[in-house]
């Protein structure tokens, strides 16, 4: 009994503690690579040249304004077996004239080397003092340029197009972007498939959720894919928000979510924390400040001797400050 029942029993129950652990310690550096993904610190105010490299198609290029709004896309051959160097030069020269382009964003696929080989000596011909390049992760960026989110948001552009505008956008608002993606696409780690899919997707989809309350959205420009993952907020509450703002322009102050179709106080009092509103109505909107909290936050402001109006002219730092040096007289105490 023990060598026909007893022993492959334990062997099995072995086995299956070995392999759960192994899962857990695998999701667990998935879910620190997903973070640090998300959390890069984003380069804003540049008018960004998405570069997605290929041999036989040709490089597609998308030209990307500081607010993500896309204004040209071309595609130029200076790779094999086409070799059109010195012509694709002159396009890209004319594309950085013409849109005042300050950084080259180059997808780390196919041809990359040789992409970025072009770039670089682009940029020195041509004394481009100005213009930056950098190495992006196109991880996830095919699965997006095919899903049905991108066909809504770009109809006329193909799939190439597509993908070279995410590379752009991908350093000017790494979280905004990569949400839109699945996040077991988004390359975190080998042998995802091997996983328990239910589990790794709960862990991942909760990654993702703690990066966007914790760096918090700007609600003028998130897009409905990026607040459906704010505390509170559903995919048709993150339309609807869309939606109103679409049709009543810019959100002046938090309160104004009230008036969004279906967004109840309940909704209201667990998302409000994480919006942004930059030049609003209220310098703190634009913090994480609670709207709850506002009374006692003007309280403390009147105390370290500012008002609310300095928030928005550079007084933070003087006020956190002294919000450290009163935790420091506490501490002594």
């Amino acid at each position: 009994s023990y060598k026909r029942l007893i022993a492959p029993a334990i062997e099995r129950e072995i086995r299956s503690d070995l392999t759960e652990k192994a899962e857990d310690g695998a999701i667990s550096v998935f879910k620190k690579n997903l973070h640090q993904l998300l959390i890069q610190p984003p380069i804003v105010g540049q008018t960004v040249l998405g570069w997605d490299p290929a041999f036989r198609t040709g490089c597609k290029l998308a030209v990307v304004d500081a607010t993500g709004k896309v204004l040209d896309t071309k595609v130029i051959y200076p790779t094999e077996p086409h070799n059109k160097v010195e012509q694709s030069k002159q396009e890209v020269k004319k594309l950085i004239d013409k849109y005042n382009i300050t950084l080259i964003s180059c997808g780390n696929g196919t041809a990359s080397r040789e992409s970025e080989k072009i770039i670089a000596d682009m940029i020195k011909e041509y004394d481009l003092k100005n213009v930056d390049y950098v190495i992006t992760n196109e991880a996830g960026a095919s699965v997006y340029s095919a899903s049905k989110l991108a066909t809504e948001e770009f109809p006329d552009f193909d799939v190439a197009q597509r993908s070279a505008v995410s590379i752009a956008r991908r350093v000017q608002d790494p979280l905004a972007e990569l949400v839109k993606i699945d996040p077991k696409s988004i390359g975190v780690g080998q042998y995802q498939h091997d996983m328990n899919q239910k589990k790794l997707s709960e862990t991942l989809t909760g990654v993702v959720e703690d990066s966007v309350n914790k760096v918090g959205v700007d609600l003028n420009t998130a897009s409905a894919s990026l607040l459906e993952y704010v505390s509170g907020i559903n995919k048709t509450l993150a339309k609807n928000i869309v939606a109103y703002r679409e049709e009543n322009g810019a959100f002046k102050n938090r309160k104004q979510l009230l008036k969004v179709a279906k967004l109840g106080p309940k909704a209201f009092e667990q998302c409000a924390g994480f919006m942004r509103i930059t030049g609003g109505d209220n310098p703190l909107d634009g913090t994480s400040v609670h709207p709850e909290s506002y009374e006692a936050a003007g309280k403390l402001l009147e105390k370290l001797g500012y008002t609310e109006d300095q928030l928005s002219h550079g007084g933070l730092n003087g006020i956190s400050k002294k919000i450290g040096d009163y935790k420091k007289m506490a501490q002594e105490m």
